[in-house]
């Protein structure tokens, strides 16, 4: 059974979504506050947790940060504040569903359920074999190579493990391997995560790529070869290949 807490000081609201979401049978736990969730989360994991922004003790944007540094679960942000800049905050920081209240309970419950799948696909997705020659499926050239899985939204060094990504991580990266060595304007950047022009007094673009790195090396043990161009962007500089390139030569 799925472990789902959720995370919200408005005590009808949270005794409502945790008694509709016991009714979908999840394994549910409901907070006020981060240091709630904090010792909610030593008693247990979590699979999935339903974040508010506004909490008394610390806002949830810090949570999220706290969250995404120690543990795989995924995040769905539930908060009355729906400004542009809220929504890109949050996903850069971790959350993988930005929801704006008020809210129907059947949505909450459809984006859990499909983030579970997710998950349990990137679980049950074993990784790239050996044959008796020692080489994987996908020949010399996968074996050099970073996989970016496009399906399951990882991103897999040539030895170490794969990485989940947020959907802010997997759009950036979608952007940089499409032509790898090639660099991505910031320009082109700001529009695909925010739908805005680049502002060049904003350092969200940095702040991304530096969490971003600092998350694949402490996960995979590899650094992440992307790179900034100066007075352009970023650019991917290792040799990369799709995970559909990799099915195909496996297959």
């Amino acid at each position: 059974m799925a472990s789902i807490i959720v995370v919200e000081d408005e005590t009808d609201l949270r005794d409502d979504l945790v008694e509709y979401l016991d009714r979908c049978a999840f394994d549910v736990r409901g907070a006020s506050r981060g240091s709630e969730l904090d010792r909610l989360l030593e008693d247990g994991p979590a699979d999935v947790i339903v974040l508010d922004i506004n909490l008394p003790d610390e806002d949830g944007f810090s949570v999220a940060r706290r969250i995404r540094a120690s543990s795989s679960a995924a995040i769905i942000m539930l908060t009355a504040r729906s400004g542009l800049i809220d929504r890109v905050i949050g996903l850069e920081l971790g959350a993988d569903v930005y929801l704006v209240k008020p809210v129907d309970f059947r949505e909450v419950e459809a984006q859990i359920k499909a983030l579970l799948r997710r998950m349990q696909k990137a679980a049950a997705t074993p990784a790239p074999a050996e044959t008796a020659s020692g080489a994987a499926p996908g020949g010399a050239e996968s074996r050099k190579s970073w996989v970016f899985d496009d399906i399951e939204w990882r991103i897999q060094p040539p030895t170490g493990s794969a990485v989940p990504l947020t959907a802010t991580e997997y759009k950036f990266l979608s952007l940089l391997v499409t032509a790898p060595g090639e660099p991505v304007s910031r320009q082109d950047i700001s529009v695909a995560l925010t739908g805005r022009d680049w502002d060049p007094y904003s350092r969200s673009i940095d702040s991304l790529v530096r969490r971003l790195r600092i998350k694949v090396e402490e996960r995979s043990g590899c650094a992440l070869p992307v790179q900034a161009v100066h007075g352009v962007g970023y650019a991917f500089v290792g040799t990369v290949v799709s995970s559909a390139v990799e099915d195909g030569a496996a297959g």
